[in-house]
């Protein structure tokens, strides 16, 4: 595959993807996390009318939409795929579910870390491919398309519990255990993600998101071996297939273990949690190493100074750093329209 555009191009053209490539832009390019979903009005509509979550994923022309909706009413340098990290364990084989008012579940739970009991069906994941290829074709020239999957450690502890989870100890629990059984379940998962995630670019995805967001919860000896390992493996043979696709990692809860994760994994860009000082990661991390974050959800929940001052601060910490704005985490269900109204102005945008 032939190697990207030039920078000075694609910044004309496309500000997140130029930001992502190292390209430092005059206002931040933005997104943000979970910026299709419950909080717009229009999605809402659209859940009712199609049903609940995974039907609405796994539905191309309404997943094409939802993606398609924040971009139309904000006008947001990047649109990310709406779908869900817990797709790869559904192809593997575990029955996927959403529950009203409950967080997804997987069935049956892998506590003894077994995945050969599971028959998988990778060509389920074709509605996904198919909701890139129409995002791709819809979107206005200057944004940026972002596929996503989550990093192998977050996957493998929804796998193992069956559910999300506090502390994340029944994955913790079998990775001291029995090591070689949670190595496999890693491994099956890293082969999967890569697969579906050379799905997504050959579909149009111009960038990619892995999301690790249990990350926190790991000694430090366990963070290199289960985070840090993986996500390196999986962003080296992503850059070896697909030469020129930003890949941006997201450990959530990493903290001080932040500067060994960017050295090691290989990321092109590092996504920042609302707990990172920006400070201390623009001081600690790879000069030039393009960084993306951190406003707390909660300021842009709460708007008015709280909203001002944090957006400030975190604009503040990059002077020269490429920096993709985005929040630490995913945006609120009751997030109010007018406060990220509020942000893309204070940020500079128009919208």
């Amino acid at each position: 595959m032939e190697e990207g555009p030039a920078l000075s191009d694609v910044s004309i053209k496309k500000p997140l993807l130029a930001a992502l490539r190292g390209e430092r832009q005059a206002v931040p390019p933005i997104w943000l996390m979970r910026q299709a979903g419950r909080y717009l009005p229009e999605y809402r509509a659209l859940r009712a009318e199609r049903g609940g979550f995974l039907a609405l994923a796994t539905d191309p022309e309404a997943a094409a939409e939802v993606t398609l909706q924040p971009i139309r009413r904000f006008g947001f340098d990047g649109a990310i795929l709406f779908s869900d990290i817990l797709m790869v364990p559904w192809a593997l084989g575990q029955e996927l579910s959403f529950g009203p008012g409950e967080g997804p579940r997987l069935s049956p739970p892998l506590v003894d870390g077994l995945w050969q009991q599971l028959q998988g069906a990778p060509e389920m994941l074709g509605p996904i491919y198919e909701t890139v290829r129409r995002v791709a074709a819809a979107l206005p020239p200057a944004v940026t398309l972002l596929g996503f999957a989550g990093s192998p450690w977050t996957v493998a502890t929804y796998m193992v519990a069956g559910q999300g989870s506090k502390d994340q100890a029944e994955a913790r629990a079998l990775a001291y255990r029995d090591p070689v059984a949670f190595a496999s379940l890693i491994e099956v998962i890293e082969v999967c993600t890569f697969e579906y995630l050379l799905e997504q670019i050959d579909a149009g995805a111009e960038a990619i998101q892995l999301f690790d967001s249990w990350a926190g919860s790991l000694s430090p000896a366990q963070f290199e071996q289960w985070v840090i390992a993986p996500t390196a493996r999986l962003v080296q043979r992503l850059h070896a297939a697909r030469p020129g696709t930003p890949v941006i990692c997201f450990p959530k809860g990493a903290g001080a273990k932040l500067p060994a994760y960017a050295r090691e994994t290989g990321a092109d860009a590092i996504g920042l949690d609302e707990t990172v000082d920006p400070v201390w990661a623009d001081a600690v991390l790879p000069p030039g190493m393009p960084v993306q974050g951190n406003l707390d959800p909660l300021a842009l929940l709460a708007g008015g100074e709280a909203l001002e001052q944090g957006i400030d601060r975190v604009l503040a910490a990059f002077p020269e750093r490429p920096h993709v704005f985005n929040l630490g985490h995913g945006i609120g269900q009751f997030t109010p329209i007018e406060h990220v109204e509020a942000l893309l102005a204070r940020v500079g945008r128009s919208f």
